[in-house]
C-alpha cells in the first residue's frame, strides 16, 4: 500500500470541512455518459447469443469494436455481427470449442491478428446440465462443465494478458449458484463459485499492472442455455420463485458487464455485481 502522505499533501480542517480547501480537490465531474468504451477492442466468450450477444450489442452501441468466440452457433453469431456492423462497427468471429487450451490461445491470437491490440475481455462462455443427485454426474460431465466454464476462462485470461495495458479490464461470468449453491446443478455452482475466486485472485494479482479484474454473478436470465436445459414445464415457470416474480433479459445484465469494463468502476476489482431479481446472496 502507498504511503498516505506520498498521495497527497497532510492537512486537517475543522468539522465539516470545506471542499475547495482540499489539496487536491476532490473530482466530482460527471463521469461520461455516452461512449464510454469508445474505440475499444473487446473479446467475448459466449457473445453469440443471450448475456454475451446483449453484452457485445451494448459495447458496440459505446464505441468498442467486438470479437466474438463461440462454440457451434453459426446463425445466431453470423445475427450478433450483422447488429453489430450495423452500428458502424467491427465484429470478428472465432468458431472454436473453448474447453480446449490450443483454441483459447488462437482466440486471442486471431483478436490481435485483426485489432492489433485487446483492452476487454469478457469471459462468458458456459454449459450446465441437471442432474438430481451426485451419483448421477459422470466424471465425463464434471470434467466438461469445469473445462468449458473455468478451465477456458483461465485459459483464454492467460494468453490475453500479456496483450493489456494499463486500464484494460477483464470481467467474467459467475452466477448466483456460486454464492446459494443449486441442489440439481452441482457441477455448474462449483465451477462458477471457481470463477469468484479467480477473479478474486486475479485481480490481486494484477493490481500493480493497473488492469482491473471483476465478475457478474446473474440470477435467472432468459437465455438459449435455459431452453435448452431445463423441461417444458420449468422453463415455463423459470425465475418466477424470484422476489420480481420473473426472470431477467439478457440486456439487464448486460448493463454490469458496461460499467465494470468502462472507466465508470475505475475503483472497483475483485468485486461481483449481482443483477438476479431482488435474491439476497449476501456475498
Amino acid at each position: 500500500m502507498q504511503d498516505e502522505k506520498k498521495i497527497r499533501p497532510a492537512q486537517k480542517q475543522q468539522r465539516p470541512g470545506k471542499e475547495k480547501k482540499m489539496k487536491p480537490v476532490p473530482d466530482t465531474s460527471p463521469v461520461q455518459a455516452n461512449q464510454k468504451l469508445k474505440d475499444r477492442i473487446a473479446l467475448i466468450t459466449g457473445g453469440d447469443s443471450g448475456i454475451g450477444k446483449a453484452t457485445a450489442l451494448l459495447f458496440a452501441a459505446h464505441g468498442a469494436n467486438i470479437a466474438i468466440a463461440y462454440l457451434s452457433e453459426t446463425e445466431d453469431a453470423r445475427d450478433t455481427r450483422k447488429e453489430i456492423e450495423e452500428m458502424g462497427r467491427q465484429c470478428l468471429l472465432i468458431k472454436g470449442d473453448l474447453s480446449k487450451e490450443s483454441n483459447c490461445k488462437k482466440a486471442i491470437e486471431k483478436t490481435i491478428d485483426r485489432f492489433s491490440r485487446l483492452d476487454i475481455l469478457i469471459n462468458n462462455a458456459a454449459l450446465h446440465w441437471e442432474q438430481e443427485k451426485i451419483e448421477d454426474i459422470t466424471t465425463e460431465q464434471l470434467e466438461r462443465t469445469f473445462y468449458t466454464n473455468f478451465f477456458s476462462y483461465f485459459w483464454v485470461t492467460k494468453y490475453a494478458v500479456p496483450h493489456l495495458k494499463e486500464g484494460s479490464t477483464i470481467v467474467n461470468t459467475a452466477s448466483v449458484t456460486a454464492y446459494r449453491g443449486s441442489p440439481k446443478l452441482l457441477d455448474y455452482a462449483a465451477s462458477k463459485g471457481a470463477i469468484v475466486a479467480f477473479t478474486r485472485s486475479l485481480a490481486q494479482n494484477l493490481t500493480n499492472r493497473k488492469i482491473r479484474v471483476n465478475a457478474v454473478a446473474p440470477g435467472p436470465i432468459w437465455t438459449p442455455l435455459i431452453a435448452s436445459t431445463f423441461d417444458k414445464d420449468k422453463v415455463a415457470k423459470f425465475g418466477s420463485d424470484k422476489p420480481m416474480g420473473r426472470a431477467g433479459q439478457p440486456n439487464e445484465v448486460a448493463t454490469c458487464f458496461l460499467f465494470l469494463a468502462s472507466d465508470d468502476a475505475s475503483y472497483m476489482s475483485g468485486q461481483c455485481l449481482h443483477p438476479n431479481g431482488g435474491e439476497i446472496i449476501n456475498g
